[in-house]
Protein backbone atom coordinates (compact mmCIF):
# COMPACT_ATOMS: atom_id res chain seq x y z
CA UNK A 1 0.00 0.00 0.00
CA UNK A 2 1.07 3.71 -0.23
CA UNK A 3 -0.14 6.85 -0.05
CA UNK A 4 0.62 10.22 -1.35
CA UNK A 5 2.87 12.04 0.80
CA UNK A 6 0.99 15.37 1.05
CA UNK A 7 -2.45 13.70 2.20
CA UNK A 8 -0.77 13.77 6.07
CA UNK A 9 1.23 16.58 7.03
CA UNK A 10 3.77 15.71 9.73
CA UNK A 11 3.19 16.94 13.04
CA UNK A 12 7.03 16.76 14.50
CA UNK A 13 6.25 18.45 18.11
CA UNK A 14 2.78 17.61 19.49
CA UNK A 15 1.15 20.69 20.89
CA UNK A 16 -1.25 18.86 23.50
CA UNK A 17 -0.97 19.82 26.87
CA UNK A 18 -1.16 16.15 27.57
CA UNK A 19 0.39 13.69 25.29
CA UNK A 20 -1.81 11.16 23.99
CA UNK A 21 -2.02 7.82 22.90
CA UNK A 22 -4.37 7.25 20.19
CA UNK A 23 -6.17 4.11 18.74
CA UNK A 24 -7.96 3.99 15.31
CA UNK A 25 -9.65 1.63 13.44
CA UNK A 26 -12.40 -0.58 14.74
CA UNK A 27 -13.52 -1.22 18.03
CA UNK A 28 -13.38 -4.98 17.14
CA UNK A 29 -12.86 -7.94 19.29
CA UNK A 30 -9.68 -8.50 16.45
CA UNK A 31 -8.51 -5.00 16.94
CA UNK A 32 -8.04 -5.37 20.82
CA UNK A 33 -9.01 -1.54 21.99
CA UNK A 34 -9.36 -3.53 25.34
CA UNK A 35 -5.41 -3.94 25.20
CA UNK A 36 -4.80 -0.22 24.00
CA UNK A 37 -6.94 0.77 26.92
CA UNK A 38 -4.83 -0.95 29.62
CA UNK A 39 -1.32 -0.64 27.88
CA UNK A 40 -2.65 3.73 28.48
CA UNK A 41 -3.48 3.03 31.76
CA UNK A 42 -0.57 1.25 32.83
CA UNK A 43 2.27 3.71 31.06
CA UNK A 44 -0.10 6.87 32.82
CA UNK A 45 -1.07 8.68 29.78
CA UNK A 46 -4.42 9.27 27.66
CA UNK A 47 -6.03 7.72 25.15
CA UNK A 48 -7.91 8.67 22.45
CA UNK A 49 -10.17 5.85 20.70
CA UNK A 50 -11.14 7.41 17.08
CA UNK A 51 -12.94 4.06 15.85
CA UNK A 52 -16.13 2.87 13.77
CA UNK A 53 -18.66 0.45 15.81
CA UNK A 54 -19.60 -2.63 13.17
CA UNK A 55 -22.66 -3.78 14.12
CA UNK A 56 -21.39 -7.47 14.29
CA UNK A 57 -19.13 -5.59 17.00
CA UNK A 58 -21.68 -3.65 18.90
CA UNK A 59 -22.46 -6.42 21.56
CA UNK A 60 -17.84 -6.83 22.52
CA UNK A 61 -18.08 -2.76 22.16
CA UNK A 62 -20.99 -2.65 24.75
CA UNK A 63 -19.72 -5.87 27.21
CA UNK A 64 -15.81 -4.88 27.20
CA UNK A 65 -14.70 -1.41 26.18
CA UNK A 66 -17.31 0.86 26.99
CA UNK A 67 -17.09 0.34 30.64
CA UNK A 68 -13.34 0.71 30.71
CA UNK A 69 -14.17 4.39 28.79
CA UNK A 70 -14.10 7.20 31.46
CA UNK A 71 -14.08 10.41 29.04
CA UNK A 72 -11.37 11.73 30.82
CA UNK A 73 -8.41 9.56 31.02
CA UNK A 74 -9.51 6.97 28.03
CA UNK A 75 -11.77 9.04 25.71
CA UNK A 76 -13.92 7.71 22.54
CA UNK A 77 -14.39 10.45 20.46
CA UNK A 78 -16.36 8.36 17.74
CA UNK A 79 -15.48 7.68 14.40
CA UNK A 80 -13.48 10.60 12.37
CA UNK A 81 -13.31 11.38 8.94
CA UNK A 82 -10.51 11.16 6.34
CA UNK A 83 -10.03 14.71 6.55
CA UNK A 84 -9.72 14.38 10.57
CA UNK A 85 -7.01 11.58 10.63
CA UNK A 86 -3.90 13.90 10.30
CA UNK A 87 -5.10 16.13 12.86
CA UNK A 88 -5.79 13.04 15.04
CA UNK A 89 -2.61 11.12 14.59
CA UNK A 90 -0.07 14.21 14.49
CA UNK A 91 -0.97 15.31 17.88
CA UNK A 92 -0.83 11.95 18.98
CA UNK A 93 2.63 10.88 20.86
CA UNK A 94 2.05 7.38 19.25
CA UNK A 95 -0.39 5.06 17.65
CA UNK A 96 -1.71 2.19 19.73
CA UNK A 97 -2.12 -1.17 17.01
CA UNK A 98 -2.59 -3.99 19.45
CA UNK A 99 -3.83 -6.18 17.25
CA UNK A 100 -5.07 -9.95 17.75
CA UNK A 101 -5.63 -11.13 14.67
CA UNK A 102 -3.13 -12.09 11.20
CA UNK A 103 -3.37 -8.52 9.78
CA UNK A 104 -2.42 -8.56 6.32
CA UNK A 105 -1.30 -5.32 6.11
CA UNK A 106 -2.38 -2.44 8.65
CA UNK A 107 -3.34 1.01 6.91
CA UNK A 108 -3.18 2.66 10.56
CA UNK A 109 0.37 2.64 11.52
CA UNK A 110 1.35 3.65 7.86
CA UNK A 111 -1.07 7.13 8.60
CA UNK A 112 0.52 7.44 11.51
CA UNK A 113 3.76 7.33 10.19
CA UNK A 114 3.12 10.18 7.38
CA UNK A 115 2.40 12.20 10.16
CA UNK A 116 5.66 11.70 12.13
CA UNK A 117 3.63 9.40 14.73
CA UNK A 118 4.83 6.25 15.90
CA UNK A 119 3.24 3.07 16.85
CA UNK A 120 3.19 0.41 19.25
CA UNK A 121 1.87 -3.08 17.41
CA UNK A 122 1.39 -6.51 18.28
CA UNK A 123 3.80 -9.12 16.84
CA UNK A 124 0.76 -9.84 14.20
CA UNK A 125 0.30 -10.85 10.77
CA UNK A 126 2.17 -8.20 8.66
CA UNK A 127 3.22 -5.55 11.12
CA UNK A 128 6.75 -6.67 11.67
CA UNK A 129 7.63 -6.30 8.13
CA UNK A 130 5.86 -2.65 8.23
CA UNK A 131 7.32 -0.88 11.17
CA UNK A 132 10.92 -0.40 11.78
CA UNK A 133 11.60 -1.41 15.44
CA UNK A 134 12.95 1.67 17.82
CA UNK A 135 12.96 4.02 14.38
CA UNK A 136 9.11 3.96 13.29
CA UNK A 137 8.02 2.46 16.58
CA UNK A 138 7.76 -0.86 18.34
CA UNK A 139 6.86 -4.52 17.63
CA UNK A 140 6.04 -6.50 21.02
CA UNK A 141 4.53 -9.61 21.77
CA UNK A 142 3.34 -8.87 25.52
CA UNK A 143 1.10 -6.45 27.17
CA UNK A 144 4.32 -5.82 29.21
CA UNK A 145 6.72 -5.56 26.56
CA UNK A 146 4.27 -3.18 25.34
CA UNK A 147 3.58 -1.14 28.83
CA UNK A 148 7.89 -1.19 28.52
CA UNK A 149 7.99 0.08 24.86
CA UNK A 150 6.14 3.82 25.95
CA UNK A 151 8.50 5.97 27.25
CA UNK A 152 11.18 4.74 24.19
CA UNK A 153 8.12 5.58 21.99
CA UNK A 154 7.57 9.37 23.82
CA UNK A 155 11.70 9.51 22.68
CA UNK A 156 11.67 8.42 18.97
CA UNK A 157 12.63 11.29 16.40
CA UNK A 158 9.43 12.09 14.10
CA UNK A 159 11.20 13.15 11.70
CA UNK A 160 12.86 9.93 10.91
CA UNK A 161 9.26 8.66 11.17
CA UNK A 162 7.72 10.78 8.55
CA UNK A 163 10.97 9.75 6.70
CA UNK A 164 10.89 6.22 6.48
CA UNK A 165 7.10 6.63 5.66
CA UNK A 166 7.88 8.23 2.47
CA UNK A 167 11.13 5.98 1.37
CA UNK A 168 8.83 2.66 1.87
CA UNK A 169 5.17 3.54 1.82
CA UNK A 170 4.79 6.72 -0.62
CA UNK A 171 2.91 6.24 -3.39
CA UNK A 172 5.20 6.96 -5.89
CA UNK A 173 7.17 4.10 -4.25
CA UNK A 174 3.91 1.63 -4.39
CA UNK A 175 3.44 3.26 -8.16
CA UNK A 176 7.49 2.09 -9.27
CA UNK A 177 7.22 -1.14 -7.49
CA UNK A 178 4.15 -2.32 -8.85
CA UNK A 179 5.74 -1.18 -12.46
CA UNK A 180 8.91 -3.36 -11.80
CA UNK A 181 7.04 -6.04 -10.96
CA UNK A 182 4.99 -6.08 -13.66
CA UNK A 183 7.87 -5.79 -15.84
CA UNK A 184 9.25 -8.44 -14.51
CA UNK A 185 6.20 -10.73 -15.06
CA UNK A 186 6.51 -9.57 -18.68
CA UNK A 187 10.25 -9.96 -19.37
CA UNK A 188 10.25 -6.16 -19.96
CA UNK A 189 12.69 -3.32 -17.77
CA UNK A 190 12.36 -3.65 -14.54
CA UNK A 191 13.69 0.42 -13.43
CA UNK A 192 10.78 1.75 -15.02
CA UNK A 193 9.93 5.04 -13.33
CA UNK A 194 6.12 6.12 -11.98
CA UNK A 195 5.30 9.45 -11.90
Amino acid sequence: HGLPIDIYRPAFETTEEEPYLAFLGRLSRDKRPDRAIEIARRSGLKLKLAAKIGDDDRAYFHDVVEPLIDGDRVDYVGEIAEDEKAEFLGKAAGLLFPIDWPEPFGLAPIEAMACGTPSIAWNCGALPEIIDQGVTGFVVNSMDDAVKSVPALLQLDRRKVRAAFEKRFSANRMARDYVAAYGRLIGGATDAKAS
